[in-house]
Order: structure tokens, then C-alpha cells, then sequence
């Protein structure tokens, strides 16, 4: 099968519907539209996977990018059925303007083009271009209800992440000077495939420089600390949907950037081993976030720290590599990006409900909105690390690892676990099962279709993964190194 077609269809998609879509008058012919888009976009990267590997020279299709192309697509697709009840909510209660709604689904879909893009470019600069396009597109997104908070937090966003993206750029034109140096010159010397064939010949100084630039540079993006700072803001003012899809898929893109750079260091005798900047900036991650959740009162603030501890341990297993940790640091992200955008289902759902997102005024879900509070309670019980669920294995797996091959960071992986499940668990208490404040709004609103499947596929991977996963996981493993 050729790549061009299939790749051709995953990326039109979303940028003729992205064009579309900001025609389409009315919040529901803009739903749908947006549903039929991302359907599309899911199918056509289910094909691309099942079909043969191959690389052009701006595009290529790996084990690698091709499992999170596919999971990119499953969010987008499951979030964009959530978004359709939200947004309907939100059209009827808030003071959206037409072409507000217009807006939003037409980012939507810019920010899903932008996302398969960065996968799935073989070239360093257009990966990079691609990442830039989602910031922008989301930082729009954030800023959708033009309130005071919203502003400032896309501002925000945009700045810290702007600065972080620079620095990404200044790494990546280092890598290309680092080829120079192996006379390895032209539109090639930008090709991820052609640069890990030829970077044990590069300049190892530059190689180490490069990196440093690399990591900074899309670990903000990553949210990983001390670079996360405009991660708590942007999932609290924008609508609960783009916390979805900042959680369930651009975090794990920029820390696919990170990956691709890491494995041209690997590639390299004579550069850095990679692993201990990144063991050292995921575990500082962990413990600060797992730290910071206790004295949280937005309940999207404090799942935002969430995803900087889970990220944080993501880039800990990729940073410790081996088989192991590389397949627990696959199915982590994975397992946390179905998870935590569940959570988000579950929290929008609520807060629309009781027409707050304070910790506070979301007490005795289960009692008002027992299908939704129970929702939420697995899913934050899923994403706390406890078993049968994915994220367990996965948080298993990487312990044992560390334990045996580094014991006092085993050691301090447990510490930061437990202590964000004391932070988790202690909210959790508060929304789940304190009394219903006196005078709440008692709005019903469906429990979301989105948010059991993605437990029921995150309780499923915890108990049984298909062989042909397993071997598909492993063998992206045994690509990182």
C-alpha cells in the first residue's frame, strides 16, 4: 500500500474540515461536521498503521508515530463527541457569539492537523512548524470566552511556550550544523530517517548542545518542571474540551520530539548518554507535582498537575530506557491520555452542572449525578495508579526497573506515587462523597459515551493487551534504544 495516499487523506481531512468549518453557521451542524471529520481522521490513520512502513522525504510512517497517530486520532475522535454536548451547553448558557462557535471547531480541527503533522514529518524543521501551529491553535482555543482570566492565561500560554519553542528551534539548528560537520548537506540532512543512519558520524559536542536546547525547549511544551507554569491556567480557562486534548495529545507529541532527538544521541558513541537529564527532570517533575496537588481548589488545576506528575514519569521511564522502562514509558502514554481525558468528560460534565469548577461546589457528585460521580471516581482511581487499570502495569513495570537498575530512584518514583495519591485521594473524598453544598444547581446532564470507553479500554489494557499490541510495543522499544 502506498504511504501518500493514506497520508494525504489523514492530514486533508482536518484541514479541509478546519476551512469548513468556519463557514458552517450553528453550533450543531458544526458538531457534526466535526465528528464526521475526526471519524474520517481516525479511520484513515487506523489504515495508515495497518499498512506498510515507508519514508519519503517530508514524510515517513515508523512503528513509533504511527502508534501515537493512531491514538492522536482516537482522542481527537472521542473528544470531538464529548465537545458536541458541551459546546451545545455552552451555546445555551454563556454568551457565545456564532462565529465563537464557528471558531472553535474550526481550531479544533487545525489543532488536530497540526498534531498528525508534527507526527508524522520526517523532516526536523517541519515538525517544528507543526508544533509552533499548535500552540497557536490552542492558545486561541483557551482564549475562546474572551473573559478577563482567559486572555491572560492564553497570554500566558503563549509566551512561555513561545520562548520554549524558540529554544526547541535553536536545538534543532544545531542538530542540522551537527550534520554539517559529517558533510552530509541539503533537504536530507533535515530527514529523521536519513539522520539516524548517519548521526554516529556527527559532531558529538554539538550533538550534547543540541539536546540541551531540545529538551528545554519542547519539555515546556511537555509541561515538565520548571517549565510547566502555563499548564494549570490554559486547562482552567478554556473549555473543558481542549484540557482533553492538551492532556490526551499534545503533551505526548512534544515529548515525541523529545524522543526522536534523544535517539540520534543514542546513535552517537561519542555524545551524552541522554538519559540522566531526563531521569532528573521527569523525577523533579513527579515529587513537585505530586506536592503541589493538596492544596488545590480548581478541580482542573489540579488534574493539570496531575498531567506534569505523569509526565514527569514518562520522560523518567524514556530517560532510564531498556526494554522495560521504553515499553512502560509506551503504554503510559497511552494509558494517561485516555485516562486523564476522561476525567475531564467526567469534570466538564460537572461543573456545567453545578455552574462551578471549585473543588468545593462539586461535592456529592455520586449522590446528585451517581453515573457521572461514579464515572469519575474510577477514572481518577485509574489515573492515581491503581490496579486493574493500565496505568498500574505501566507504573509497575517502571518501578521494577528502576529498582533494578538505579534502587534509590525506585526509591524516590514510590515516595512521589504516593504522595500524589494522597493529593488525588483527598480531593477525590471531598467531590465524590461530601454532602451537596446547600442551594447547588441540580442541572442534569448525560454522563458522557466518551468517558466509559475510555475506561472500559483503560481497564481492559490493565487486564489482558493483545498479543499483536504487545509485539507492536516492543518493538517500538526496541527502536528508542
Amino acid at each position: 500500500m502506498m504511504i501518500a495516499p493514506v497520508l494525504i487523506a489523514l492530514l486533508g481531512i482536518p484541514i479541509a474540515a478546519a476551512a469548513l468549518l468556519a463557514l458552517i453557521p450553528g453550533h450543531r451542524a458544526g458538531a457534526l461536521g466535526n465528528i464526521a471529520a475526526s471519524g474520517a481522521t481516525l479511520v484513515a490513520a487506523l489504515v495508515l498503521a495497518a499498512g506498510e512502513r515507508d519514508a519519503g522525504t517530508l514524510f515517513f510512517v515508523d512503528d513509533l508515530n504511527a502508534w501515537l497517530v493512531v491514538l492522536t486520532a482516537f482522542v481527537g475522535f472521542t473528544t470531538s463527541l464529548y465537545s458536541a454536548g458541551y459546546i451545545g451547553h455552552e451555546a445555551r448558557h454563556r454568551p457565545l457569539e456564532p462565529w465563537q462557535l464557528r471558531f472553535y471547531h474550526a481550531m479544533f480541527q487545525g489543532f488536530m492537523a497540526a498534531m498528525l503533522l508534527a507526527l508524522t514529518a520526517n523532516n526536523i524543521g517541519l515538525m517544528w512548524v507543526a508544533v509552533e501551529g499548535a500552540t497557536l491553535t490552542t492558545a486561541l482555543m483557551v482564549s475562546l470566552y474572551r473573559t478577563k482570566a482567559g486572555i491572560e492565561a492564553a497570554w500566558k500560554y503563549f509566551i512561555l511556550c513561545g520562548v520554549g519553542i524558540a529554544l526547541a528551534l535553536f536545538g534543532t539548528i544545531l542538530i542540522y550544523l551537527a550534520a554539517q560537520t559529517a558533510q552530509f548537506h541539503g533537504l536530507a540532512a533535515m530527514a529523521w530517517t536519513e539522520l539516524q543512519l548517519r548521526a554516529p558520524n556527527f559532531d558529538a559536542a554539538i550533538l550534547n548542545i543540541a539536546f540541551v536546547f531540545v529538551l528545554v525547549g519542547y519539555g515546556t511544551k511537555v509541561g515538565l518542571v520548571p517549565l510547566h507554569a502555563w499548564l494549570p491556567d490554559a486547562h482552567a480557562e478554556g473549555p473543558t474540551p481542549i484540557s482533553a486534548v492538551l492532556s490526551g495529545q499534545l503533551l505526548n507529541v512534544a515529548l515525541y520530539a523529545v524522543l526522536r532527538f534523544k535517539m540520534l544521541l543514542a546513535a552517537n558513541d561519542q555524545a551524552m548518554a541522554p538519559g540522566p537529564l531526563m531521569v532528573a527532570m521527569g523525577l523533579l517533575s513527579l515529587l513537585v507535582a505530586g506536592a503541589t496537588l493538596y492544596r488545590r481548589r480548581d478541580v482542573r488545576r489540579l488534574f493539570s498537575y496531575s498531567s506534569v506528575e505523569h509526565m514527569g514519569l514518562m520522560t523518567l521511564a524514556f530517560g532510564l530506557g531498556g526494554p522495560i522502562a521504553n515499553f512502560a514509558g509506551l503504554l503510559h502514554m497511552a494509558m494517561h491520555a485516555l485516562t486523564k481525558s476522561a476525567i475531564f468528560f467526567a469534570v466538564g460534565s460537572m461543573a456545567q452542572s453545578r455552574g462551578s469548577q471549585e473543588i468545593s461546589a462539586l461535592a456529592g457528585a455520586t449522590i446528585s449525578h451517581p453515573a457521572l460521580g461514579w464515572g469519575f471516581v474510577a477514572a481518577v482511581l485509574a489515573i492515581a495508579g491503581l490496579p486493574p487499570f493500565g496505568i498500574f502495569a505501566a507504573e509497575f513495570m517502571l518501578v521494577t526497573s528502576a529498582i533494578e537498575r538505579a534502587p534509590w530512584v525506585g526509591a524516590a518514583i514510590v515516595a512521589g506515587l504516593l504522595l500524589a495519591f494522597g493529593g488525588l485521594i483527598r480531593h477525590l473524598q471531598t467531590v465524590a462523597f461530601a454532602p451537596v453544598p446547600d442551594g447547588a444547581q441540580a442541572i442534569r446532564v448525560a454522563p458522557p459515551l466518551s468517558l466509559y470507553t475510555h475506561l472500559a479500554l483503560v481497564l481492559a489494557a490493565g487486564i489482558w493487551l493483545p498479543p499483536p499490541v504487545v509485539a507492536w510495543l516492543r518493538q517500538i522499544a526496541g527502536l528508542l534504544g
